[in-house]
């Protein structure tokens, strides 16, 4: 299988493509973003003239911008880093009922160190399961995603209930990559149809995202979401030395595992049905950035996402919290593999619309979101 001669993203990835070099698409996309949004000086600048503008938008108001929290380590630094330039942040957890006890624990820790409010949003756990077990019934790869709906939903709704105008999020092409869009992508029409098909219950506290919902929150209320990490030289084994010494908080393993149901997607949904591997992106950005070694990544590549036992004892637990038994996961295993195409989605109007969509983000933002350099070839 051909590989990357820079990174560790080969053929099995959707859409790669090669040069002359052997270097692919995905290291070029990293390029265009990395010149897009620059650190160094000129990063920190901008990041003074964010907190100027936040600041100065909120008056005296008893919050100038919202933080999504996690017990990760991105979200726990965004809130030390927050207080270090004087923001005023209120923190906000979605609990979806996956939360591991460390995850809990260091949200707990750090908002009480820093002096920050939180906010939980809990979705109904009958509601929540039900989705859940559709989009695993429905044989699609990011299972997890109306988790990630939720999140950002959450946090606009929250945002616009408290009549906050920025929403700090930890989302970082350097250390994180780009994820393919078939491997990923989702949205609140696909959400809906999909809970529909497979589905019984109601969406009642489920905070589904629309387009209508988007553009209100965008648009109306003019919530802005701001991504600090896109401006740092951001060292992610340094921050965690710097959170345990500080905050007590505790590194709960690999990427997103502080939700054990993400942890089960990731680590065996994802590259036992789909021979999908999200290490490939997160590992090749950290071999962009100098963090990894390209032979550390290669490597660890033929090694287990984690434990086995630890991944035997997330089946048994996720099958028995969905109320699934080991031989219905098993058969849901077996099921045909599907992508986001084969179902409803806003994705055929947003590759239509293009043009017009990255205007409106520009005027929103404005910068360009990556979806929109993944969808150039689309």
């Amino acid at each position: 299988m051909k590989i990357c001669s820079k990174c560790v993203m080969d053929e099995s990835v959707p859409s790669i493509s090669f040069d002359e070099n052997g270097v692919c698409n995905y290291c070029k996309l990293h390029d265009t973003l990395t010149n897009a949004y620059p650190t160094g000086e000129d990063g920190a600048g901008k990041l003074k003239t964010i907190v100027k503008k936040i600041k100065s938008e909120a008056g005296k108001k008893n919050y100038d911008c919202v933080i999504g929290v996690s017990g990760g380590t991105d979200s726990t630094y965004l809130l030390h880093w927050a207080k270090e330039n004087g923001l005023r942040p209120l923190a906000v957890h979605l609990d979806n009922g996956w939360d591991s006890e460390i995850a809990v624990g260091n949200i707990k820790k750090s908002v009480a160190a820093l002096g920050i409010d939180l906010q939980t949003y809990v979705i109904d756990w009958e509601e929540i399961k039900d989705i859940l077990r559709s989009f695993l019934k429905a044989s699609f790869p990011w299972a997890d995603l109306p988790t990630d709906i939720a999140i950002i939903s959450s946090l606009y709704k929250i945002a616009a209930e408290e009549n906050i105008r920025y929403v700090i999020a930890g989302n970082n092409f350097r250390i994180e990559g780009k994820q393919p869009i078939d491997w990923t992508y989702g949205d609140g029409r696909l959400v809906k149809a999909v809970h529909k098909i497979f589905g019984n219950g109601k969406m009642n506290s489920y905070p589904n995202l629309t387009i209508m919902k988007f553009f209100y929150y965008t648009l109306i209320r003019k919530i802005k979401i701001i991504r600090p990490f896109y401006y740092m030289n951001f060292d992610k084994k340094s921050a965690q030395k710097m959170l345990e010494e500080r905050y007590a908080w505790v590194n709960y393993g690999g990427h997103h595992h502080e939700s054990i149901f993400t942890r089960f997607i990731i680590g065996c949904w994802l590259p036992r049905k789909f021979n999908i591997d999200k290490r490939k992106v997160t590992w090749s950005a950290l071999v962009r950035e100098g963090q990894m070694s390209r032979n550390e990544a290669l490597e660890g590549l033929k090694e287990l996402p984690y434990d086995a036992a630890r991944m035997k004892e997330d089946i048994d637990y996720v099958a028995k919290k969905l109320d699934l038994t080991h031989e219905e996961l098993e058969k849901i295993f077996a099921l045909p593999n599907k992508t986001f195409r084969d179902y409803p989605s806003y994705f055929p109007l947003f590759v239509k619309m293009k043009k017009l969509m990255i205007f409106v983000f520009r005027f929103m933002l404005p910068w360009k979101p990556p979806f929109f350099y993944q969808l150039d070839s689309k």
